[in-house]
């Protein structure tokens, strides 16, 4: 066998000792955040390619923990909520109203309280505007439309096309325009996305087809193009070059002034690529088993879809490291890494894009009571988890300031949390008496 130092070169800000000090402080599993990853992150989408001026909204559903929306709120970015929860999150991390948009599938029922805040409304369907018409005559409103095209690299991720529920089809927008005719309202802004892709040629195509639809709605002056810039988490994976999809869409809004006499400003609202790689989870070996020649080596850990279900349901891939107890040299050998649920399924080392195959990983020889950093876990890990399967609480969550110092960002669950909200019926009472 070869020996190799381990080190944690997939996960920049974060080092050995750091990972074992953490876990002796604040336990496993344990999600770790950088503040200066997410500042930089934040500084290169405000520096998106825009024509008449630039709005970056964060898309909070991909980690709507309050510090990592107030470091993402105070380097400049408003945000983009997908419920009304999302946006008493963003309040109560200190984010102003008019710095918030609602682009919901279900209108919450206190349309009228958040709105009347400040809080901006995008209408995703001719319901919605039915909706927020009957609450708001003779206002203005956002729409967002379904262009007819999409980009994802699986159905899960693609949210343009015909096969996706958000937003109005954009062969209904005469509706819309009628309905909102109805109740006097101005549609001011036009919102798309097409998901998670980011070909950069569907990019284009589609904010050209929504420049289109913008001449059709003389009022708008804002046209946001949504998010779903995808970002390298593994070798192999590209990130995003942001200069090069925002290029062409800057002479698209110019030509679109020449031609209809209005300067567009741009709004864009990113997720994964503002938080992915400022995040890493680091989970403890707790059993490592095989199946026999020609089976497979696990390591068991105590975490996994219960923090990190992005594996098992896209057969996503995270960069793992082995943090030894001790430093030490080991060799390597290949592991399929498995999550701690009673559940087939709790796979974190699937096959690329295929949830339902194993792909073993060369990792350094391991032991129980290692570590195993999984890095790119700020994204649709802590906030799309299996939370509370086989009643495991959700972890704890700590953040990297800029100064080194490792403060608790969110609490680890305990289970009378868990089941607080459980009330026992009373004819369940009178029998067990």
């Amino acid at each position: 066998m070869t020996h190799q130092r381990v080190n944690l070169n997939s996960i920049p800000f974060l080092a050995e000792d750091k990972a074992r000090s953490i876990c002796r402080e604040f336990g496993t599993p344990v999600f770790v955040y950088d503040q200066r990853t997410l500042e930089h992150q934040a500084g290169l989408v405000l520096g998106f390619p825009n024509a008449f001026g630039l709005t970056v909204r964060y898309a909070v559903k991909a980690c709507p923990t309050s510090a990592v929306v107030k470091v993402l709120s105070d380097s400049g970015l408003h945000i983009d909520a997908s419920s009304g929860y999302e946006v008493e999150r963003a309040l109560d991390a200190g984010v102003p109203p008019e710095r918030i948009q609602l682009t919901a599938q279900q209108v919450p029922d206190n349309l009228r309280a958040l709105v009347e805040r400040g809080v901006l409304f995008n209408a995703t369907s001719v319901a919605q505007i039915q909706a927020f018409g009957t609450r708001f005559p003779g206002r203005q409103l956002s729409i967002r439309v379904n262009p007819g095209l999409g980009s994802g690299h699986n159905n899960r991720t693609n949210v343009g096309g015909p096969a996706s529920s958000f937003g109005i089809w954009h062969e209904h927008l005469d509706e819309a325009l009628t309905v909102g005719g109805k109740h006097g309202l101005k549609f001011t802004r036009l919102h798309t996305h097409i998901g998670s892709g980011s070909d950069p040629k569907v990019w284009e195509r589609v904010a050209l087809m929504s420049l289109d639809a913008c001449s059709r709605l003389p009022d708008v002056t804002v046209l946001n193009l949504g998010g779903g810039y995808k970002i390298g988490r593994v070798k192999g994976e590209e990130t995003t070059d942001l200069q090069k999809i925002g290029s062409p869409v800057v002479e698209a809004f110019r030509a679109f002034a020449a031609k209809h006499g209005r300067r567009l400003q741009l709004e864009v609202e990113p997720g994964t690529y503002l938080v992915a790689n400022s995040c890493a989870l680091i989970a403890t070996v707790i059993d490592i088993v095989d199946t026999g020649r020609g089976g497979y080596r696990f390591l068991k850990v105590d975490a996994g879809m219960t923090e990190m279900l992005r594996p098992s349901m896209y057969g996503a891939q995270h960069p793992i490291e082995v943090v030894p107890a001790a430093t030490e040299e080991r060799g390597q050998m290949k592991y399929v890494v498995v999550g701690h649920c009673c559940e087939s399924g709790d796979v974190l080392t699937p096959a690329s894009g295929n949830p339902e195959a194993l792909q073993p990983r060369l990792l350094p020889e391991t032991r129980i009571g290692d570590l195993v950093v999984l890095g790119g876990a700020g994204a649709y890990c802590s906030s799309m988890a299996a939370k509370n399967y086989n009643s495991f609480p959700e972890a704890a969550e700590v953040m990297i300031s800029k100064n080194g110092l490792v403060e608790l960002i969110r609490k680890r669950q305990t289970l009378d949390q868990i089941t607080q909200n459980e009330v026992m019926p009373s004819f369940l009472k009178r029998r067990a008496k």
